[in-house]
């Protein structure tokens, strides 16, 4: 993708769970990627794991935004039914983050981001570790792994807009 600095947008690729991956193309066109750990406290009450997310996208948006726009990982199918419930959450945390700063989002479908990352639509986690590699990444785990290839899938064939 061949544009002038001036002309680039924060972006923002998510992969919702409890342990959140994360890339993030600023307006410099630097890419950042991490995971960040929404895992509840002992004494914590059911809301606070959402609570913490909706801070730090706060504190995200404060550091390296404002953010453009706001893709993730659109699970439709978990393995269980408390990632269901968790991802849930997040994902509504997050739409009315985005809702009340008028910022765009949009899910896409894992097979989608599996497939543009490796050429297979059902590529497992080391698969994805392995393309995130070979992009010149050094993700530690599946989740950062999987937001840097929703990050380039944006990038590379929605021109980083929703």
């Amino acid at each position: 993708m061949t544009q002038s600095n001036e002309h680039l947008r924060c972006i923002l690729a998510l992969d919702l769970g409890t342990t959140t991956g994360w890339a993030i193309r600023g307006y410099d066109g630097l890419i950042t990627t991490g995971t960040a750990s929404f895992r509840p406290g002992r004494y914590d009450g059911g809301g606070m794991r959402y609570l913490r997310f909706t801070n730090w996208l706060t504190e995200l948006d404060r550091l390296s935004g404002p953010i453009s726009a706001i893709w993730f990982e659109e699970v439709r199918r978990h393995a269980g039914t408390d990632a269901a419930h968790v991802y849930g959450g997040l994902m509504a945390s997050l739409t009315s983050w985005g809702e009340l700063r008028g910022i765009p989002y949009e899910g896409v479908p894992v097979g989608t981001i599996k497939r543009h990352a490796t050429g297979h639509g059902n590529a497992p986690k080391q698969a994805m570790i392995a393309a995130a590699r070979t992009r010149g990444y050094s993700p530690a785990d599946d989740n950062e792994a999987d937001a840097i290839a929703i990050l380039h899938w944006a990038l590379e064939t929605q021109g980083g807009v929703a």
